[in-house]
């Protein structure tokens, strides 16, 4: 069971002897709020790296105040420009006055950067009394996939960090932290799974919110994204056949108000970047393909065929792809409505590869890839911060013994900013 809420400033090493084990570069600063209310003043967060991925509802907590650590483990890659540093596997770690006994652990969403949690996950669990750490996962941007092999550095990345960050934390504290919880959003919900069977001795458990999906054989996003790349011309067009194909590829009927915001921004983006990861050699010399192009273009990512090219991406995608394998207690949150990572194509399927003493699966009607998306059709979509975080508290109780609410789809409550598991 955590600790209860207690004041340990007294108790600890001073300030200055709080480090990051195997950290290249760190600075510390002592804040009066931790929250994204008072780093966004002081300028230890960035707020461009969580734009859009919350509503605009979600409530902010009072102040947190505690030490923040800023850094970055040795690493040859670039992308990452926050604080100048021009260096990846950045990290922040933070760690409240008033500690619960407990680190929650995190990697970014997407291609973001380490700040990308901050409003979603950091300011909730450190109004709990967590400390809370994040990664880069030791590449960022668009163009992540030149670090080779990037994906793989993720999961290296995130292991690294947590191992970093339980130290820091004894040295902060005293002790060890008594819990620690991976959590994460889509590419951060990955980490997730991945950690949870790999590296399970690590966490305690973990809260998976629409985790990317990936397997040898399918389905992942290079099995579902040429096919709706190439229908989605022809239905704009008006084709009937076209829509039966959307639907087919896991894009349900009603979701289609979100399928143009989709397509020009994360759909065709996605194919050819993930792609360009596991099947460079797909369009020759071209990196990344060809936005937008149409079917019947040469090297054009619509027509991309993973099962042709199995034999080439195949030995890529295992050395990170997902078993169900879990290791300690997993719950997992998925919108119905999630048009990147369709729910039949990923955590339908990835819930039935568990095994369910260790899983909890919940459906979320209505839910989206993107809660800011929620500001723009409040009627159609709910957010899913209300349901992640149900589902952390489920997670709580789960490790004190309560079992948490058997799997099942949550149908959309009167109050959104609530999320009823059962």
């Amino acid at each position: 069971m955590l600790l209860p809420l207690v004041l340990v400033l007294a108790l600890t090493p001073p300030t200055a002897a709080v480090t990051v084990p195997g950290a290249e570069h760190q600075q510390l600063a002592r804040l009066t709020d931790l929250t994204t209310t008072g780093t966004t003043r002081s300028g230890h967060t960035d707020p461009a790296d969580w734009a859009g991925l919350t509503s605009a509802a979600l409530p902010v907590p009072a102040a947190v105040p505690g030490i923040q650590i800023d850094g970055y483990f040795p690493d040859t890659s670039s992308t990452n420009t926050n604080h100048g540093w021009q260096h990846d596997a950045q990290f922040v770690l933070r760690l409240p006055d008033r500690w619960n006994g407990g680190l929650v652990v995190t990697g970014a969403p997407g291609v973001r950067e380490q700040y990308a949690n901050d409003r979603a996950i950091s300011d909730w669990v450190l109004s709990r009394g967590y400390a809370f750490a994040s990664t880069d996962k030791g590449n960022t941007g668009a163009q992540f996939y030149r670090d080779g092999r990037a994906m793989e550095e993720w999961n290296r990345r995130f292991t690294q960090l947590t191992t970093a960050a339980r130290t820091a934390v004894t040295r902060r504290y005293g002790h060890a932290p008594r819990r620690t919880i991976a959590t994460g959003i889509s590419n951060g919900g990955y980490l997730v799974r991945w950690q949870l069977e790999n590296r399970g001795h690590l966490y305690d458990g973990g809260v998976d919110w629409e985790g990317t999906l990936w397997t040898t054989d399918g389905p992942n996003p290079l099995t579902f994204l040429p096919p709706v790349l190439r229908a989605y011309p022809a239905y704009v067009a008006g084709s009937s056949d076209a829509h039966a194909q959307m639907v087919a590829a896991g894009f349900p009927a009603g979701t289609e108000f979100l399928w143009d915001y989709h397509y020009r921004y994360y759909w065709d983006l996605t194919q050819r970047i993930y792609r360009e990861e596991f099947d460079p050699g797909f369009d020759g010399a071209l990196e990344a393909g060809v936005p937008f192009c149409a079917s019947g273009t040469p090297s054009c990512d619509a027509d991309y065929s993973y099962a042709a090219r199995r034999r080439i991406a195949g030995p890529l995608v295992s050395r990170i792809d997902l078993t169900g394998k879990v290791k300690r207690p997993l719950l997992t949150v998925h919108g119905t409505y999630d048009v990147l990572l369709p729910i039949s194509q990923d955590s339908d399927v990835y819930a039935a590869m568990t095994p369910d003493r260790l899983h909890r699966y919940y459906r979320v009607e209505q839910g989206t890839h993107v809660d800011g998306l929620v500001d723009a059709y409040p009627d159609r979509l709910r957010p899913l911060a209300p349901c992640h975080r149900a589902a952390f508290v489920a997670l709580e109780r789960w490790l004190d013994g309560v079992a948490p609410p058997k799997s099942a789809t949550l149908s959309r409550p009167a109050d959104v900013s609530t999320c009823p598991l059962s």
